[in-house]
């Protein structure tokens, strides 16, 4: 009868240490996610200020386009 009592500890200590690695696992799983989520967030921003940078930029060159039309337009016409 002495089998059965150190067999089920031997259970017991086994399923209590696959359990706790288990849990490890899965808060590292929630850390990575979370660290992601911020690096997402960070990418999120960069990408707005390169969108503002873009139509800044765009805004900036339509002044010279349109006199640079102008002058090909005037010089079509001669």
């Amino acid at each position: 009868m002495n089998t059965p009592k150190t067999f089920n500890l031997r259970l017991v200590a086994i399923a209590a240490a696959t359990s706790l690695l288990s849990a490890c696992g899965v808060a590292e799983t929630g850390a990575v996610a979370a660290a992601q989520g911020g690096t997402a967030a960070e990418q999120v921003k960069e990408a707005e200020k390169t969108k503002e940078k873009v139509e800044q930029d765009v805004a900036a060159a339509e002044p010279a386009a349109a006199d640079a039309r102008a002058k090909a337009e005037e010089e079509a016409a001669r």
